[in-house]
């Protein structure tokens, strides 16, 4: 897992911040991620999107991380990434 927080300044500009990269289990998915922010003095509260590529078990809308996230922040908004290897 890799967390790269995005958030706007007091200037108007755009900061993105690598967090970190851990390895997780499906899961242990949301505990790294709130660990994770926790480090950091975040919360998942103010978290207002997610961006997951196919797998299941993040996208899954009641037991995946997708879900999990959704009912503690009802307010977060899920982005459907896309990738394609061209290798």
């Amino acid at each position: 897992m890799i967390v790269i927080l995005r958030y706007v300044d007091v200037k108007g500009c755009v900061i993105e911040c690598f967090l970190g990269i851990k390895n997780v289990t499906a899961l242990s998915l949301k505990e790294a991620i709130e660990a994770l922010f926790a480090k950091h003095g975040l919360s998942i509260s103010y978290l207002c999107g997610q961006g997951y590529d196919e797998a299941s078990n993040l996208q899954g809308g009641f037991n995946g991380l997708k879900g999990l996230m959704m009912k503690e922040n009802p307010s977060t908004y899920y982005i459907h990434y896309f990738s394609i290897n061209y290798n």
